[in-house]
């Protein structure tokens, strides 16, 4: 039977639990998934797999085909690039390494980032702390959640609006690998690499043009253009590089659970694209239900 068989539809392909920014425990977000009438949900946390053995039991559990993933920061400039990958092998030495230095990088950059912020507002780095689950990927999400919990802001996206916007100020960088890199080292660990939201408005100027050849050339799989960030305009030039490069188009929610509006199963990805993907990947395999 092809494996185009074996996992259940709707399809969502990007999602995030309590592993890096999301709101619910990663066996949580599965019950909800298939609450939102999904088949299939991959988990996409930020910089980690952490979550996926949870995952996968409450997939087999609930009857959801559990996709295991993770959202790779990377940064061309002083602008971020993610990058999905999909059925990469966990244990991997360079992707660990590479994971465990952004995560460390991003730890460091949301304690200078709360430093500048608490010189004008009545914010510390315990209050940061103190909505993060133990071992989760500390990043600005949870920089917001605190500026929430202490009446700074009305909800996270308030708080990337306004204190957190880059105009504000307070916003710097972190270091990650460059999306060739991040490419190479996911297909490396046997996995199949999709660049997330590549056309929402705060990623408008970032140019992939120069690189794209190379990129494509390194393995990489598709674009995630069905996506409720992504311009108008963006997403006639994605389609452009799809049509030019032969690559897949991929759909999904991005659900952060009550850190975002983004609802599970907003948008999708076609079942014959995820067939794609798992015939592609060598470094890990879907949980069947």
């Amino acid at each position: 039977m092809s494996s185009a068989r074996l996992f259940r539809e709707p399809i969502d392909l990007h999602t995030h639990s309590r592993v890096s920014d999301g709101t619910e425990a990663p066996a949580e977000l599965v019950r909800a998934a298939k609450d939102a009438g999904l088949g299939t949900v991959a988990l996409t946390d930020h910089d980690s797999t952490a979550g996926w053995a949870e995952a996968a039991a409450e997939a087999t559990r609930v009857g959801v085909t559990f996709i295991p993933g993770m959202e790779l920061s990377t940064r061309i400039g002083w602008s971020s690039v993610h990058l999905l990958a999909y059925l990469f092998d966990p244990d991997d030495a360079d992707l660990l390494d590479a994971t465990a230095r952004i995560r460390e990088a991003r730890l460091h950059r949301a304690e200078q980032m709360v430093e500048r912020i608490a010189r004008d507002y009545d914010v510390s780095w315990d209050d940061v702390l103190a909505q993060t689950e133990p071992g989760a990927t500390v990043g600005r999400p949870h920089i917001a959640d605190a500026l929430v919990a202490r009446g700074l802001a009305v909800d996270r996206s308030a708080a990337f609006a306004g204190i957190l916007h880059w105009r504000a100020g307070y916003y710097q960088p972190h270091d990650a690998p460059d999306p060739l890199e991040a490419v190479r080292l996911v297909v490396a660990a046997g996995g199949v690499p999709v660049i997330a939201h590549p056309a929402t408005r705060s990623r408008a100027d970032v140019q992939l043009d120069e690189e794209f050849d190379a990129l494509v050339d390194a393995g990489l799989f598709g674009l995630e253009i069905d996506h409720r960030e992504n311009t108008p305009e963006g997403r006639r030039r994605l389609e452009r590089l799809v049509r030019r490069y032969g690559l897949a188009v991929t759909g999904s929610s991005d659900y952060h659970g009550a850190g975002k509006p983004n609802r599970l199963g907003e948008n999708t990805t076609r079942p014959e694209v995820l067939e794609a993907i798992i015939a592609r990947a060598t470094g890990s395999a879907p949980t069947y239900a």
